[in-house]
């Protein structure tokens, strides 16, 4: 149930990021002035995905995998690659891409200028939203 929520929290997860971004990039081009409807896109885009991240460790520590790899040893796990990619890859790439969203967020809000606000959520949001989808398990998203 809980891997349910998490694989169906990834989508808005997902949407809204990419929605953050667009916005941010969109508001970088035109020269517009940051304002709230932008500061409560990327908030929204932030509790998202630290909404994410603690589905997403309650689902870990209550997987399969999880027994799994508690059983087999680390050693075991790091040599089958669909193992590792579940076990280490996916939540270690996960909490770094969330970190540099929650950066992103905090930074933005000490720069001065709405050029400089917009392309701080553009790079940080972005760089993020790379890492996530480089670790997403394609295979078992698609065949819920």
């Amino acid at each position: 149930m809980t891997k349910m929520i998490h694989s169906y929290w990834a989508y808005i997860v997902l949407i809204i990021l990419i929605f953050a971004i667009v916005n941010a990039i969109i508001g970088l081009n035109s020269k517009k002035e940051f304002a709230a409807k932008d500061l409560k896109i990327s908030l929204f885009a932030l509790i998202a995905s630290h909404i994410q991240l603690v589905i997403g460790f309650i689902a870990y520590y209550m997987s399969d995998f999880y027994l799994t790899m508690r059983s087999a040893g680390m050693g075991e796990v790091m040599k089958n690659s669909d193992l590792r990619k579940i076990l280490v890859e996916h939540p270690l790439v996960g909490i770094i891409a969330i970190t540099l969203i929650t950066i992103g967020f905090s930074k933005h809000k000490k720069k001065a200028t709405s050029t400089e606000k917009f392309k701080t959520i553009a790079v940080f949001y972005g760089i993020a939203l790379i890492l996530i989808l480089s670790r997403i398990p394609w295979s078992q998203w698609f065949s819920m």
